[in-house]
């Protein structure tokens, strides 16, 4: 059977590939570099050799010793010591007639010079090349010697043997390897450091392993219910998953992906800043209330983005009203109870006092109460859940304390069936709910809610009125705008927002007046068809 090939680990490719490009490139040069040398080298001799080529053509115990009856007395000892010191293989003078002065072979003083000086003599010339001579093959520099009226009275040859140019060569070239070797193993180091550092950086996954966590990632988001989008410090969108594509519209991001909601960026920026593990807030999405919920996204403590799940508030309260059913019956058979309980203590005192009249007077009255009102609505409103909705908000008034009245007038049974009574009971929850907290915190236990509607002609007509504080006109533009309020704390300067989108929603109208008792009146008017 064949064995299946394993990969290396991330740590050994990135380390490989960064080591070999280190050796590829270190290697290039130095060997691009090696070729240069010799060239380098044979230049530099060259230039060298003429330098001290005319350093000797100008020394004047040279130039005087010309002169001599014996030069080479004198030259000789000079150009041997400018040898020495300078590392040439040979420093020769000679005369017009090609005869050596001096040379570092005392025997070939007085002879014929090996190479010819035609050029140096017949044009002055200064010349530098390659040659073989009797002290072998060297690389040599010519320049002519004047005396004193400029005339051309000698040469003066150096040369640096090729076995001084090898030499420096193979020492260019070893010193060029070991600092090859130097930067090969820096650069080993370096790819080992920084495959550790981006190993720890992806918390030392493989590449397959990353690939698997971001599809399961993508995964698990996109078939989440909620809406749940990343954004980072720049509110720019980095994920979304398919509820929060469907939900958000272009009021609230722009084209390419970034929030734009005011109320969100306030929210995005909040966390951002305190760092709190959890913000939550109700949002105006479209016509539908949702909850926003934000959390940090931190790296090495600092904020670097943040996650808002997005869910419907209505979604969470059938979820809170189904927990809480229990406590409700248990609630209000307790609060019946205690009422009850009252009138009986009142009953059995009136009996003790023999008030068999006031007795009856008193059961009489709560029982026809309770039979009045909802023979009422059921007369008055043809619809079962704004009937049910007003039933409602009376028995709410009472635990407020607020007189709620209805006014015996109203009528309410032309309802056409393409209406949407649910949108509607939104609009008058919100505002009947609206008055009973301004008039309870402006009149206490006097404070009075009155709802009167008609559907009479081609629309239904509502009014909500009651004694509170009223609407002030500085208000009357901005009241209907998202995240107005006059209360304290969060989640306010909704319910107004909804009551319009839901008008909207519904083409009908709404107006605020002054009610006769100074408070609010909020008119609404919906066409039937």
């Amino acid at each position: 059977m064949r064995r299946k090939y394993k990969q290396p680990k991330l740590l050994t490719q990135i380390s490989g590939l960064i080591s070999i490009v280190v050796i590829l490139t270190v290697f290039s040069v130095s060997a691009i570099f090696s070729s240069m040398i010799e060239n380098i080298t044979e230049k530099s001799l060259g230039n060298q050799a003429m330098t001290v080529a005319k350093m000797v053509a100008q020394k004047e115990e040279i130039i005087e010793a010309f002169d001599d009856p014996n030069p080479s007395l004198t030259i000789q000892p000079i150009a041997e010591e400018i040898r020495k010191s300078t590392g040439a293989g040979y420093v020769v003078i000679g005369n017009k007639e090609n005869i050596r002065y001096s040379h570092h072979l005392i025997e070939n003083i007085g002879k014929q010079m090996g190479t010819s000086n035609r050029q140096v003599f017949e044009e002055g010339a200064s010349i530098i090349y390659e040659g073989t001579g009797i002290s072998g093959s060297a690389i040599k520099a010519k320049t002519p010697i004047f005396d004193r009226d400029k005339n051309i009275i000698g040469v003066s040859s150096v040369g640096f043997l090729n076995s001084e140019s090898h030499r420096r060569v193979e020492e260019y070239r070893f010193k060029l390897f070991g600092f090859s070797i130097f930067i090969v193993l820096i650069g080993f180091i370096g790819a080992v450091i920084i495959a550790r550092r981006v190993k720890k950086l992806i918390f030392n996954l493989e590449p397959e392993e990353i690939s698997f966590l971001f599809k399961e990632k993508e995964a698990t988001i996109e078939f989440i219910r909620d809406a749940t989008i990343a954004v980072n410090k720049r509110y720019e969108i980095t994920s979304m998953n398919k509820r929060a594509r469907e939900m958000l519209r272009d009021d609230q991001i722009e084209t390419g992906g970034k929030i734009i909601n005011i109320r969100l960026i306030k929210m995005i920026d909040t966390i951002l800043q305190t760092k709190q593990s959890s913000v939550n807030q109700n949002f105006l999405f479209g016509h539908q209330l949702y909850m926003v919920d934000a959390a940090p996204i931190l790296l090495k403590e600092q904020a670097s983005g943040a996650v808002l799940t997005i869910r419907p508030v209505s979604e969470i309260e059938e979820i809170i009203d189904e927990l809480s059913t229990i406590k409700g019956i248990s609630d209000n058979m307790r609060a019946q109870n205690h009422e009850y309980l009252n009138k009986l203590n009142t009953i059995y005192g009136l009996i003790t006092l023999e008030e068999y009249e006031e007795v009856r007077k008193l059961i009489s009255e709560e029982v026809k109460e309770r039979q009045d009102i909802v023979i009422f609505l059921s007369a008055s409103v043809k619809d079962p859940f704004i009937a049910a909705c007003l039933l409602g908000k009376i028995n709410r008034s009472k635990e407020l304390k607020v007189e709620f009245e209805i006014d015996k007038h109203s009528n309410l049974k032309q309802i056409p069936p393409s209406l949407n009574t649910k949108l509607l009971l939104t609009v008058l929850g919100n505002l009947i709910d609206n008055a009973m907290e301004s008039a309870s915190k402006a009149k206490g236990d006097k404070a009075y809610v009155k709802v009167s509607f008609t559907d009479f002609g081609s629309d239904i007509i509502f009014d909500i009125e009651d004694n509170g504080e009223g609407v002030q006109e500085e208000w009357l533009e901005k009241i209907f705008e998202e995240g107005f309020t006059t209360k304290e704390g969060e989640n306010h300067g909704l319910g107004l927002a909804i009551v319009k989108n839901t008008i909207n929603l519904l083409q009908g109208q709404i107006y605020i007046t002054t009610s006769d008792s100074g408070g609010a009146r909020f008119t609404i008017s919906i066409p039937k068809k």
